[in-house]
C-alpha cells in the first residue's frame, strides 16, 4: 500500500553550526530501515565530524557547493552534480563556501546514529 509523506521530520544535525535536516523517509519519519532520504540545508562554515558509516550515501547537490573529504582526497561537489560515498570508508562533509549548500542525501541502509560511527 502506498505511503504518503505529508511533511518531513526535522532531525538535529551534528557539526559546528546549525544545519537543517528534513527527513522524508527513514527511521524517524517513515519508520523505514531500508533507506533514508533527506533534504539538507547547511550554512557557510558548517563542518560535520568525520565518520565511517555502515551505509552507502548518495548525495545530490541542489544549491551551492559541498566539500567531501576522504582519507586520501578532497572533492568539491557543485550544484547539479552528485557523489557516492561507500560504507566503511571514512568521510567528512562541510560547506565552507558562501551561501552554504542544499542537497539531498540518500542512505542505504537508512541512517542511524548507531551505524554512523562519528569521530570522537
Amino acid at each position: 500500500m502506498p505511503q504518503i509523506i505529508k511533511s518531513p521530520s526535522i532531525i538535529k544535525a551534528a557539526g559546528t553550526k546549525e544545519k537543517i535536516i528534513q527527513e522524508f523517509f527513514g527511521k524517524v519519519n517513515s519508520q523505514t530501515d531500508e533507506v533514508s532520504i533527506a533534504r539538507m540545508k547547511s550554512p557557510q562554515g558548517w563542518v560535520e565530524p568525520g565518520q565511517c558509516p555502515e551505509f552507502n550515501e548518495y548525495t545530490i547537490v541542489l544549491k551551492g557547493t559541498l566539500e567531501v573529504r576522504t582519507k586520501h582526497e578532497m572533492y568539491l561537489v557543485e550544484e547539479g552534480s552528485a557523489i557516492l560515498t561507500k560504507k566503511d570508508e571514512w568521510v567528512q562533509y562541510s560547506t565552507p563556501f558562501g551561501g552554504g549548500a542544499e542537497y539531498i542525501a540518500i542512505c542505504l541502509p537508512a541512517f542511524s546514529p548507531d551505524i554512523v560511527h562519528r569521530d570522537e
